[in-house]
């Protein structure tokens, strides 16, 4: 009868976590776009921790993370690579077992430790993963827990300090400090496992109230550097439509640039592979009459075939008066795509009357460097090309945001699917936003003043800092596991008395 109750048990417990787990996973969901429910991001991992380090039983106790992620990711990334047959359709099922694997040792490393480690361990691994992430070509910054606050912009200013590498030790921290009380108020009332380590109230309540501390400071000084100096600003625009197919549709961006001109827009912006061909060397008197009628900038992507299965994927910049300042190749190609340039690695910045302006492409701005690499050569406002699916619409454009924040300047983002076009001020705030997934066939331009940005932010000057710092961090945890392991068996082996020796 003792089996038995003992079996029935071990069953509960193992439904209970896996109820938990999908609990996390769907506090994930909603906090992240298109539901934008971003204050549970705050708290969406606690009940997965809740069943990994207290409902289930010790041996099965890294399924809690493995579904709540594996989940999560499912129903973030299906929508977006559903039917594409790219292995991203399938990437949430291969870190899901990873995270089985990974995580198998974190319950008996607190147990050994009596959970010392728990906050600093959990939200130091999470940041650092996401840092060796930022490097994966098809990675990026894709599903940081920090873009969920994208549309908040008096909240995530110190993100311009610490990065969105910061922003997002911040979210760990806070949900593994909720989650350190939430195992507290747990052991006082139930003690599945006799041996636990139970946490202790003051370990609790220290960590509570010092990660309490560190939420209103990090809210403070938001808000400080929330308050905007005032700025040059120069009109710009982007063009939102669907092309179809690549080069597609170039009178009908003709038309929206006259149109744009007539708002008064100085910089235009036309989308990824807008045209065929360099227009530095087809069509090349049409654009600059083009330019010259129109007294503005345009920003021209567009493609060059090179073989069947490759082509160079560029943007340019015309002025006015018929020159063409430059070429910039996109820095971070979707390489099994076929994408490549002769340019790619330069980061050219252009000195005009209107200000320093430079480009990036669609994809560079889901990567932190391309951004900040443009704007230590001076650049005050980026232009970014874009070309979406409907799959990505509601998510990708919000990377712009924290490209904007990070580097202090403005971003101008148009989209030849018509479906996420958007101009960013250097504060995060979103000046024009063009959201029709499933592509614009009308046409649309979106036209805003943007403000020169000042590019002086510490981000700029060092970087992912932050990122680094918890790189460091994991590398010790990991390093630090099997120390303690050895440390256990020690302690653990009878010691000899003299009369054995």
């Amino acid at each position: 009868m003792k089996g038995n109750t003992q079996k029935i048990n071990i069953w509960l417990r193992l439904g209970a976590g896996v109820v938990l787990s999908l609990a996390s996973a769907g506090l994930l969901t909603l906090a992240f776009p298109p539901y934008g429910l971003w204050p549970l991001i705050w708290l969406s991992f606690v009940p997965m921790l809740i069943a990994q380090h207290r409902v289930l039983p010790r041996k099965t106790s890294s399924l809690a993370p493995a579904i709540a992620i594996g989940v999560w990711l499912g129903s973030y990334l299906t929508p977006m690579f559903g039917g594409s047959g790219t292995y991203m359709a399938w990437l949430p099922l291969l870190i899901g077992g990873i995270t089985l694997l990974a995580s198998s040792g974190e319950r008996a490393f607190h147990e050994r430790t009596g959970y010392r480690w728990f906050v600093a361990q959990g939200a130091l691994t999470w940041v650092g993963f996401e840092m060796l992430r930022s490097f994966l070509p098809m990675m990026g910054t894709w599903a940081f827990v920090a873009n969920t606050l994208h549309s908040q912009p008096w909240l995530i200013q110190p993100v311009s300090i610490f990065s969105i590498f910061g922003l997002g030790l911040l979210i760990m921290l806070v949900n593994y400090g909720l989650g350190l009380g939430a195992l507290y108020l747990f052991d006082r009332r139930w003690q599945l496992d006799p041996s636990i380590s139970v946490i202790g109230s003051s370990a609790a309540r220290n960590w509570l109230l010092g990660i309490s501390a560190a939420l209103a400071l990090w809210v403070g000084l938001s808000l400080a550097l929330y308050r905007a100096p005032a700025a040059p600003t120069v009109r710009v625009a982007a063009l939102h439509y669907d092309a179809g197919k690549p080069g597609g549709a170039p009178n009908k961006f003709r038309e929206l640039t006259y149109q744009a001109a007539q708002d008064g827009a100085r910089i235009i912006v036309w989308p990824e592979v807008a045209i065929e061909g360099d227009p530095q060397v087809t069509g090349t008197a049409e654009f600059q009459r083009l330019a010259a009628e129109t007294n503005a900038y345009l920003t021209l992507g567009y493609i060059v075939r090179v073989t069947e299965q490759a082509f160079r994927n560029e943007a340019t910049v015309l002025s006015p008066d018929g020159q063409f300042l430059g070429v910039f190749g996109k820095d971070h190609p979707v390489v099994f795509g076929g994408e490549t340039s002769l340019t790619r690695g330069t980061y050219p910045v252009y000195d005009t009357p209107l200000g320093r302006i430079g480009t990036m492409i669609c994809y560079d701005a889901d990567f932190t460097d391309t951004a900040r690499k443009i704007t230590r050569n001076g650049a005050q406002l980026i232009l970014l090309p874009s070309r979406d699916w409907p799959g990505i619409a509601t998510t990708h454009y919000t990377h712009a945001v924290f490209r904007a924040i990070e580097n202090r300047v403005s971003v101008v983002r148009s989209d030849g699917s018509g479906n996420d076009s958007v101009v960013i001020d250097p504060y995060g705030n979103i000046l024009a936003l063009a959201l029709t997934p499933g592509g614009d066939r009308e046409g649309q331009v979106l036209v805003a003043d943007a403000p020169l940005g000042t590019g002086d932010s510490l981000v700029v000057q060092l970087g992912d800092w932050m990122g680094w710092i918890s790189l460091a961090g994991m590398a010790f945890f990991v390093v630090y596991d099997p120390i303690t392991k050895m440390r256990a068996k020690r302690s653990a082996a009878p010691s000899l008395q003299p009369n054995q020796v």
